[in-house]
């Protein structure tokens, strides 16, 4: 499905007096369901693209599994839009979960499991890393010059996942919530620890972005935007270094800025 994130549409466009018809490029949104242990879970709204990465970071960010070793099995219809995910412990966890459903302020009015008043009581992350401002530069700088679905339509957000010497996974996506949780399905699917590395996203930094990074125990989230108030709060409770409006030679760092050195 990579090769349909997006079409071509003839379009007016109008210029101060000018009106003329061109070609121009939509980024395409598509419904994919999650199928739980042959039971419908959630149906996300996204970029068609790398879903079975979706799913598995989606799982991940709800706490419904932790590490790829718990799948039995994992099958993708592309044409239907349904990813089929079969654990080996059966718990019924998520059916139960699923009356707890919160409502976003995320694109296309996400879905979330978890109960954000629970983080508030989350234990702090207690790892030491420390990068430097140019690096915190370069890596936002990497970001955008990978955003090649948001050249071509202007509508998708991006995600990355760095260590300090780069950019190791990137994705693109409608929704800002599933361009990061295709990032974390790469690192289930890599099976690479999360504890050390940096969580970069192009878009606005609200609570639940903020409790996907926790989960994941990484300790430095970096945005071109702005974060919320309650992300704020979170970050500062749970010892994450929360850096936003990284844009040319300024950023404002807003918790524990000893993570950023001179």
């Amino acid at each position: 499905m990579e090769e349909d994130r997006f079409i071509s549409k003839q379009v007016i466009k109008i210029r101060g007096e000018e009106r003329k018809e061109t070609e121009d490029f939509i980024t395409v949104e598509s419904p994919v369901t999650i199928y739980l242990n042959g039971n419908e879970l959630v149906t996300l709204l996204c970029t068609p693209e790398k879903i079975d990465r979706l799913a598995l970071g989606f799982l991940r960010s709800e706490g419904l599994l932790s590490s790829y070793g718990e799948v039995e099995k994992l099958s993708v219809d592309e044409e239907q839009g349904f990813i089929h995910v079969e654990l080996k412990e059966k718990t019924g966890l998520a059916e139960k979960l699923y009356g707890k459903r919160t409502v976003t302020s995320g694109c296309g009015k996400g879905t979330v499991f978890f109960n954000v008043l629970d983080s508030l009581r989350s234990k702090p992350l207690t790892g030491k890393l420390v990068v430097d401002i140019a690096t915190v530069f370069k890596l936002m700088n990497d970001l955008q010059q990978k955003s090649e679905l948001f050249k071509t339509t202007g509508g998708v957000h991006s995600a990355a996942i760095a260590d300090e010497s780069g950019i190791l996974f990137f994705h693109e996506d409608i929704g800002r919530h599933n361009a990061i949780d295709k990032i974390i399905g790469e690192c289930i699917l890599a099976d690479i620890s999360t504890r050390d590395k940096i969580m970069i996203s192009s878009g606005r930094l609200s609570s639940e972005i903020l409790l996907k990074t926790a989960k994941l125990e990484i300790q430095l989230l970096l945005s071109r935007s702005a974060p919320t108030s309650l992300t704020i709060e979170l970050a500062d409770s749970l010892n994450i270094t929360l850096v936003g409006f990284i844009r040319g030679s300024r950023m404002n760092v807003y918790t524990h800025q000893w993570r950023i050195a001179d």
